[in-house]
């Protein structure tokens, strides 16, 4: 039978400064979906791998099932029958986008499998769907970059308005996650609801600062705009030796350093390759200096966004 598998990529949300409206994509890690058409209809989830057991099987609580059906639903194919099988190759939990993987994977490789009726950046409000099972909010600063890939800005909600910035600065990305997890619903729930007037006018500009500094590119201004003074204060407190192991991260070159996502996952921006390899390498040691193991990826952003594996066959 025909089948399809994918991947989507791994992304950084939030960036420092952008709190829920900025986001990017990276090589590695990802999530990876094998989709095998059926002569039955509907959605089944066959298996999924690299879990250890913790994701839902049931069709309408998995992220990456409810994205094709929502897909499926909406271009009126009830006659579509689809096996998925999940290959999980991040940590949950992570700040790393996970669940937004899963769901990009899925709806990407359907949309692939039936020949492309929709858009890429139309598939966006169905892989939000998936991310509203995950975590109860339909939020796209992680589905955004991981279907679209690059550097993308969330202006809007409603309507739904995603930007996908050209941005000419050659960044290297480190991605190190602690042995530790950090549960979204927590890392919210600790944020305040209100923030002073001082604060905002600091974030917007270090927002604007960061914007005009991947368009230009200037170095300087995205290393200097790559401040958050309103959400890593205090999630920071949920990362045991965060402050060490940022500073780890600029005394070794880094461009800046922050919480990706809701975290644990720290992630930092370099201009080089071998500035990013040195940095994950001063990170690991600073958590390791209490016990604390992780794991380091490093890539460049990723400009593609989800991409179809080879030795699979779609059909027409």
């Amino acid at each position: 039978m025909d089948s399809i598998t994918v991947f989507a990529p791994a992304t950084v949300a939030n960036v420092a400064c952008g709190f829920d409206i900025f986001g990017f994509a990276v090589d590695n890690p990802g999530d990876q979906i094998t989709l095998t058409t059926s002569p039955e209809p509907g959605v089944r989830i066959i298996d999924i791998i690299g879990d250890d057991g913790r994701l839902p099987r049931e069709t309408g609580r998995n992220t990456a099932s409810i994205a094709i059906e929502t897909y499926l639903k909406h271009i009126n194919r009830p006659d579509v029958g689809v096996d998925v099988v999940l290959h999980k190759q991040m940590p949950l939990g992570s700040g790393l986008g996970s669940s937004a993987a899963s769901a990009v994977a899925g709806v990407f490789a359907i949309n692939e499998l039936l020949n492309r009726p929709l858009p890429t950046i139309k598939l966006l409000p169905f892989a939000m769907e998936g991310e509203r099972i995950a975590c109860g909010s339909a939020h796209a600063d992680n589905v955004g970059p991981s279907l679209l890939g690059g550097f993308c800005v969330i202006r809007s909600y409603q309507p739904l308005d995603v930007i996908r910035i050209e941005t000419s600065a050659t960044l290297f990305c480190t991605l190190v996650h602690p042995d530790i997890e950090v549960n979204t619903k927590d890392a919210r729930f600790i944020l305040k609801n209100e923030v002073s007037l001082k604060n905002t006018i600091i974030q917007m500009g270090n927002v604007a600062g960061l914007i005009a500094g991947l368009m230009t590119p200037d170095y300087g201004l995205i290393s200097r705009s790559l401040v958050d003074v309103i959400i890593e204060p205090v999630r920071s407190i949920l990362i045991p030796e965060f402050n060490e192991v940022k500073q780890a991260a600029l005394d070794n070159g880094a461009l800046g350093c922050s919480i990706s996502g809701s975290g644990p996952s720290m992630f930092a921006l370099s201009h080089d390759a071998q500035t990013a390899e040195q940095v994950g390498a001063a990170m690991q040691q600073a958590f390791l200096s209490v016990g604390i193991t992780s794991e380091a990826y490093v890539s460049e952003i990723n400009r593609q966004g989800p991409k179809v594996l080879p030795s699979k066959q779609t059909i027409a």
